[in-house]
C-alpha cells in the first residue's frame, strides 16, 4: 500500500498482494489497525498531502497535489482533509507560504 499510495488500488489487488483472502484482509486490519484497508489507505494518501502541501516545494496548486495522490473529486477530498486536519489543503498551503516568505 505504502508503494501504491498514489494509484487507486482495489482492495482485491491490496488482497491479492498479501496473498490472503479479501475477507482475511479485511479481519487482520480491523484487529489491528482498528480501520479498514481502503480506510488506512485514504489515510496514507492525505498524509502524504499534508505532507506536499507543508514542504513548500511543491509549485503545484491543491487541485494538482490532491491529483497526484490519486484523489479524483477535488471537493470529496477538501472535506475528507478538513476532517483529518481541521483545515482547508488551502490553508495548509496559504500558511507554509506564509511562513516562506
Amino acid at each position: 500500500m505504502h508503494t501504491n499510495v498514489s494509484r487507486g488500488v482495489t482492495l482485491n489487488e491490496i488482497a491479492e498482494a498479501c496473498g490472503v483472502s479479501i475477507r482475511t484482509l479485511q479481519s487482520g486490519f480491523r484487529k489491528f489497525r482498528m480501520t479498514t484497508p481502503i480506510a488506512y489507505l485514504e489515510h496514507l494518501r492525505l498524509h502524504a498531502v499534508r505532507r506536499e502541501l507543508s514542504s513548500g516545494e511543491s509549485d503545484r496548486s491543491v487541485r494538482g497535489v490532491a491529483q497526484k495522490w490519486g484523489f479524483t473529486h477535488v471537493g470529496r477530498f477538501s472535506g475528507q482533509y478538513r476532517r483529518r486536519f481541521g483545515e482547508l489543503p488551502s490553508q495548509t498551503l496559504r500558511r507554509t507560504e506564509d511562513n516562506l516568505a
